[in-house]
């Protein structure tokens, strides 16, 4: 209640006037942040001010508004603003992920059945050894070296990637 007093008519004045001041400070600044960022910076010298104010309150906020941009061009004369040229990191959009995981998948492809179940099972879903053996009704010595034959043949499918210098599969090898 105390504040509403102290600052009778600032907010009718906010509300009726603010899109238009905010609209000048966006002119004065160049963008709406800086806009923003000037209009609040003369909202809180209007506050400083208010029991001095007499007569016309959003004349004394404009008249703030634009000495307060004044000064900030002044001081940028004074003190130039340098503007890097930085480009923000980019963000991964996952489509290297899907690529790779096709190529991958095509590269499998190529892999003789059982050499494909063992890696499947071994890797993608992460089976140990003795759960892909029960999985496949085999000895664990045989998923041991099918997994071995497996992987030995996908390096070389996927060494001629490195070579090309391409990430995803071109359908060579097969």
């Amino acid at each position: 209640m105390r504040w509403r007093r102290r600052f009778e008519g600032l907010d009718t004045l906010v509300a009726e006037r603010g899109d238009s001041l905010l609209a000048a400070a966006v002119l004065l600044t160049g963008s709406r942040a800086a806009g923003e960022d000037l209009l609040q910076a003369a909202l809180e010298r209007l506050m400083r001010h208010w029991h001095r104010i007499h007569g016309d309150p959003e004349g004394y906020l404009r008249r703030t508004l634009y000495h307060l941009a004044v000064d900030q061009w002044r001081r940028r004369g004074r003190r130039p603003e340098v503007l890097a040229e930085i480009e923000p990191p980019s963000q991964p959009d996952g489509t290297d992920a899907l690529h790779l995981r096709a190529a991958l998948v095509q590269a499998l492809a190529t892999l003789p059945p059982r050499q494909r179940a063992v890696l499947v099972l071994r890797y993608w879903e992460q089976l140990t050894e003795a759960e892909s053996a029960e999985v496949l009704g085999c000895s664990v010595g045989t998923v041991k070296s099918t997994a071995s034959r497996g992987l030995s043949r996908l390096r070389e499918v996927t060494a001629a990637w490195a070579r090309d210098d391409a990430p995803a599969w071109n359908g060579a090898g097969r």
